[in-house]
């Protein structure tokens, strides 16, 4: 209590940064494109990662029917919040699995704190944010953000770790700086793991739709959670099928995007035969 008290002006001062100038933008933004052009993007993505047309015309259908049974909006609040999420712990995971790998001490450090963060129940994260920052989708964003990030430090440290020496080595060789190393050579290598490392970051901020909706964060949570508060069954289900589209759909991309190029390449060959 005496952190807030002492601070309170300050996380305010940052939670309505946050919500001006990240969140409604984006959200505004997303709401601003229409339902069409949203599915052809997906249509579009969804077949340069997978090369599968069944799987395409799959995904836009089912996105269509969550907008069919009017959740469109509430589609694109969640929508928002898991991608704003998401990029936050891209921004703090990549960079920091990238120094952990380097540096020894970083990673016996961050090790027991990755653990202790993947151990502790989603809802003891709504506990610290809800208490600096009150209600809202500021403090959601927050403990999704936390709750997130963890895999994508560890499987990117593991990622650049796993990059072969002997490539390293040769890369030296030929004269490359440390930056043309990390950019070149060990990242492209690591490719799959880091992305391996997004998609379960974003699986991880999707699953704390529903638990974040307990504070204020509006979307299809806020159906999920209204719909067991009010035993209303068919409204929690519709919520809770189109939570479950979403994050098929999500997966399914990142995934696809996460298989190195010459295996989706041999993956599309197979199909073609």
């Amino acid at each position: 209590m005496g952190m807030v008290k002492a601070y309170g002006a300050s996380f305010r001062q940052l939670s309505d940064f946050m919500l001006t100038a990240i969140l409604l933008p984006v959200e505004r933004t997303m709401q601003l494109i229409p339902a069409w052009v949203f599915l052809i993007l997906v249509a579009v993505l969804s077949w340069h990662a997978t090369r599968k047309p069944v799987a395409t015309i799959l995904y836009v259908v089912c996105l269509y029917a969550i907008g069919v049974v009017g959740l469109w909006d509430k589609l694109i609040q969640t929508f928002s919040l898991v991608l704003v999420s998401t990029a936050i712990s891209i921004v703090i995971g990549v960079p920091a699995g990238i120094i952990s790998a380097r540096s020894r001490i970083l990673r016996r450090v961050l090790t027991p704190v990755l653990d202790v963060m993947q151990t502790l129940p989603s809802f003891v994260y709504l506990i610290p944010v809800l208490m600096l920052f009150g209600l809202g989708k500021v403090p959601a964003l927050f403990a999704t953000i936390i709750y997130a990030v963890p895999p994508l430090i560890r499987l990117t440290t593991l990622g650049l770790r796993q990059v072969d020496p002997n490539v390293m080595e040769a890369a030296q060789a030929f004269g490359v700086t440390r930056w043309q190393m990390l950019l070149r050579v060990t990242l492209p290598l690591a490719r799959p793991s880091i992305m391996a490392g997004i998609n379960q970051t974003t699986m991880m901020a999707l699953s704390m739709v529903v638990v974040a909706s307990m504070i204020g964060a509006r979307g299809l949570g806020e159906d999920v959670l209204a719909g067991i508060q009010t035993l209303d069954v068919g409204r929690g289900l519709q919520a809770g099928v189109a939570i479950v589209i979403l994050a098929i759909v999500i997966d399914r991309i990142t995934q696809a995007y996460g298989q190195p190029r010459r295996s989706r390449r041999r993956l599309q060959g197979r199909e073609e035969l």
